[in-house]
């Protein structure tokens, strides 16, 4: 099963398995991640599952959708390399996938 790696803004590291075919925002609040709280669910409404995914890993993630970008300008302090963890399928090929966690949701 995939590994994903979730950094917290104090450089705290926290490891989740999660299944393939679920996604990133599912698999950080299965694990109790704390910082992506998730919650409309997935359905791109609310971005309070907002991170930033490490630089190695942003080419091999499709790219964002518009619906998903007009999300991200509601997010705290979004960044070139900002996604909503809810539109990030995990895949075999994102074993090992890093992202960080920001300061706040809200």
């Amino acid at each position: 099963m995939p590994k994903a790696i979730f950094i917290d803004k104090d450089g705290g590291q926290y490891e989740a398995d999660i299944p393939v075919g679920q996604s990133l925002m599912e698999g950080a609040v299965d694990n109790m991640i704390d910082g992506i709280l998730g919650e409309c669910g997935g359905v791109m409404s609310c971005a309070t599952c907002h991170c930033y995914v490490a630089e190695d890993w942003q080419d091999k993630l499709p790219s964002a959708s518009e619906r998903e970008e007009d999300m991200l300008d509601m997010a705290i302090e979004p960044q070139d390399n900002s996604r909503l963890s809810c539109q990030i399928e995990m895949t075999e090929e994102l074993d090992g996938i890093t992202v960080y966690l920001p300061p706040s949701q809200f």
